[in-house]
């Protein structure tokens, strides 16, 4: 036990010297307190009329690139093939999963319902890898204040093809089950 008295005694007296030195120190440090230069002084307006911003003069929107106008129409062909692709394979499917209605899942008609809803999977996949790029060229388009409108229009067109094949997807599933 004397033991243990006699090593807390130094840490003590050391733990005591170290205080004491911070506490003696106060003139040779600077303060902490904020300094005028650091307070922040102004107001800010609220409100204006920008598109996207609140500036009430907003920068003129850049026009867009020549190449990205023809790579907007590039994307809006390929959803428009896709979606005929699609319509062109939808009577087949319609077709299939009508043979396919209370099969088991383990007979030949079940199997050619599935493969055609792969097929239309596929066509459904690619308006969606179009319709992806034009979100790509949407927000390049934003970083460089560029006018958006066209590839907006764009990705609109597209969203709605989109939008009618997952419900023929979705009532062709449905009919399936």
């Amino acid at each position: 036990m004397k033991k243990m008295i006699s090593l807390r005694a130094p840490a003590l007296a050391i733990t005591g010297l170290f205080l004491a030195n911070c506490a003696g120190a106060g003139d040779r440090y600077p303060s902490l307190a904020q300094r005028d230069a650091e307070l922040v002084t102004g107001t800010l307006a609220a409100g204006g009329n920008g598109e996207d911003n609140n500036s009430p003069n907003p920068a003129p929107r850049a026009p867009l690139y020549p190449d990205i106008a023809e790579r907007i129409e590039e994307n809006l062909a390929e959803a428009r093939q896709a979606h005929e692709d699609f319509k062109a394979a939808a009577p087949s499917a319609e077709r299939q999963i009508s043979a396919a209605r209370g099969a088991s899942n383990q007979s030949n008609n079940w199997a050619a319902a599935q493969i055609a809803l792969a097929d239309l999977d596929s066509a459904r996949s690619a308006a969606a890898i179009a319709l992806g790029d034009l979100d790509l060229l949407y927000a390049d388009s934003a970083i460089v204040f560029a006018q958006r409108a066209q590839i907006e229009a764009a990705r609109n067109q597209v969203s709605a093809l989109i939008a009618e094949q997952d419900r023929t997807l979705s009532r062709l599933r449905g009919h399936l089950r």
